[in-house]
């Protein structure tokens, strides 16, 4: 039997992840069963097994795609110029979260939400989920000290403090999506805004 080249191997790896996130987005992962992706799939059990060794594996790769992508937003917006303003970025956010679900078999932000209480559970995944969030802490650090000098923010103002609280955000913009209602970009803003009055008058 002819090897497969690795362009092809990659795009049967790729198929096996997307199916199976295809099933994590409906069921969850401790719902879905390796027979349940094996099936969504249309391979062999072997075909399978030859990518992903276990259920596990496959939660891992998951979580890893469902923050990777969001990461991969932030490092963008630094190297776009000029520097996006906040509410761009919060614009951004609120559309790449609408993206997520578009026109796809699978929807990567229920998977993180699935990750997160994963994450509570398993220590590797939580590692996973805490290197990840420092690390987009750290980009909108970068964004926030940019701001600060565009006149964006206060003279004052702690770029630490600001990207803490804009991570603080980004898991209940995913929670209001699937549990309440999708949040528009608009409303973000003038709460975000009319908050910083406020908290600048206390």
């Amino acid at each position: 039997m002819p090897r497969l080249s690795t362009e092809l191997r990659d795009q049967r790896r790729r198929h096996v992840l997307t199916s199976a996130w295809s099933c994590f987005s409906r069921d969850g992962f401790h719902a879905t069963s390796m027979d349940d992706i094996i099936a969504a799939t249309g391979m062999s059990s072997s075909a399978v097994y030859r990518y992903f060794r276990s259920k596990d594996e496959l939660i891992e790769a998951s979580a890893e795609e469902a923050l990777t992508l969001l990461s991969g937003f932030f490092a963008r917006m630094l190297d776009t110029e000029p520097t996006p303003s906040p509410a761009d970025i919060i614009a951004g956010l609120v559309e790449e979260l609408a993206n997520r679900t578009a026109g796809l078999d699978y929807d990567l932000s229920k998977i993180a939400m699935h990750s997160w209480a994963e994450a509570l559970r398993r220590p590797e995944v939580a590692k996973q989920t805490n290197a990840f969030y420092r690390g987009v802490h750290g980009h909108l650090a970068e964004l926030s000290l940019r701001w600060r000098t565009a006149g964006h923010l206060p003279a004052d103002a702690n770029p630490e403090d600001v990207a803490t609280v804009l991570v603080s955000l980004m898991p209940g913009l995913v929670v209001n999506q699937h549990l309440v209602d999708p949040v528009p970009a608009e409303q973000l803003i003038a709460g975000l805004a009319a908050l910083g009055t406020a908290a600048g008058t206390s």
